[in-house]
């Protein structure tokens, strides 16, 4: 009997060591890794020069309290500003407390504006994480079912309608933010149009509201540009990164820019474990190996290389309704559930995900290659079809 609470659906499997794109398990038999752990191994497994670094480090300074300066945490710091232009950064451990940073950091801006209860917008569909208020701003009631009551202080619409926060914007004079997934993962891997994302800076602008993007899933290089916003030259005034920041090493930011800049003050906010050294040198590393390998531009091109080999392998399938997504960030989503699909994948030596029940996710590490690439479709489309014949 496991003492592990009874939180994850486990598939019966354990991993017990990596190399790039492959994963071993206990028996030894091995598998290609579509997933990176939910986008979170950017450089795949036992990278050397990672693995050099943190083991560097770890050998030096693991932890030191934010009571006291770290140098890690400024140089990482550093870097996400030059990436972005944003002006300032708050380290954490993960998605969640990003984005629960950015909701404080709006509902602070708020009441700065005299606004005594401020409202954030989110979308249908949407997720933010699992602490009670991203819970609670996220679009899913299957995720939000048995913790009530929820956060108030949240406005839903439908995702990618600009109309709809038009109509908000007439109506209720206490929002001071609009958060939104740049490209929704857990929602099934839909994009914002680059237009749709020019007119909501305009809005926000105009409104005196921040725009707050949270890019946990599709930031990191993962799309071909480092942040899938700057595919639309805007620049929000809040962003939340995790995920693959850290290559496998827990760390979230949020970053402010424009007029959520200096909301926070000493005492405001805080995280015992965030921006400590070890996660920082991970982030600097994951970064600069990013740069240094040019794996922007790789997962762009890789990206385009299985968007083309789906489509030309899935094209006229009855059943499969579309093939989206950007870099190597993609869905493919089917006329039906297809939760069926992870543990026929599995089978076969393949690393997938389902995700809003009818949509195929795949997010594989940058450092894939195009033959592994490959492998990858010729495992999975005859998968597909098969599955959509039964």
């Amino acid at each position: 009997m496991s003492h592990l609470m009874n939180t994850y659906a486990r598939l019966p499997v354990t991993f017990v060591r990596g190399e790039g794109v492959w994963l071993w398990d206990t028996e030894g038999r091995r598998y290609l890794d579509g997933l990176a752990g939910i986008a979170v191994n950017t450089l795949g497994h036992a990278h050397p020069r990672f693995t050099a670094a943190l083991g560097a480090q770890i050998g030096k300074l693991i932890h030191c309290s934010n009571v006291y300066q770290i140098n890690e945490q400024e140089l990482l710091a550093d870097k996400l500003c030059n990436l972005t232009g944003m002006r300032e950064v708050f380290f954490c451990n993960s998605g969640c407390e990003a984005n629960e940073a950015a909701i404080k950091l709006a509902r602070m801006y708020g009441h700065r504006q005299g606004i005594e209860a401020p409202a954030i917008i989110v979308m249908e569909k949407a997720f933010h994480g699992r602490t009670l208020a991203t819970l609670s701003a996220t679009g899913n009631r299957k995720v939000q079912a048995g913790f009530e009551p929820l956060v108030s202080g949240f406005v839903r619409v439908p995702y990618d309608d600009l109309d709809a926060i038009r109509q908000v914007a007439q109506h209720n004079r206490n929002v001071v933010a609009v958060l939104v997934e740049t490209i929704q993962g857990e929602g099934g891997i839909r994009t914002l149009d680059i237009e749709y994302l020019k007119q909501l800076r305009q809005i926000c602008d105009e409104q005196n509201w921040l725009l707050m993007l949270d890019e946990v899933q599709c930031g990191i290089g993962r799309t071909g540009e480092w942040f899938a916003y700057q595919h639309s030259g805007i620049l929000p005034d809040v962003m939340t990164l995790a995920k693959g920041l850290g290559s496998g090493v827990p760390i979230g930011a949020c970053l402010a820019a424009g007029k959520a800049a200096g909301t926070f003050q000493p005492g405001n906010h805080g995280s015992t474990f965030g921006g400590n050294p070890l996660a920082c040198v991970a982030g600097l590393t994951t970064l600069n190996i990013i740069e240094q390998d040019k794996l922007m531009s790789h997962a762009e091109k890789l990206g385009r290389f299985l968007h083309d080999g789906f489509n030309t392998a899935l094209q006229g399938v009855k059943g499969v309704k579309e093939i989206r997504g950007q870099g190597l960030m993609i869905g493919i989503e089917l006329d039906q559930p297809c939760g069926d699909l992870v543990k026929l994948a599995l089978a076969q030596g393949l690393l997938i995900n389902v995700t809003a029940d009818s949509v195929i996710r795949l997010l594989p590490p940058l450092v894939m290659k195009q033959d592994e690439a490959q492998q990858l479709l010729d495992i999975l489309c005859p998968l597909i079809k098969e599955f959509l014949q039964t």
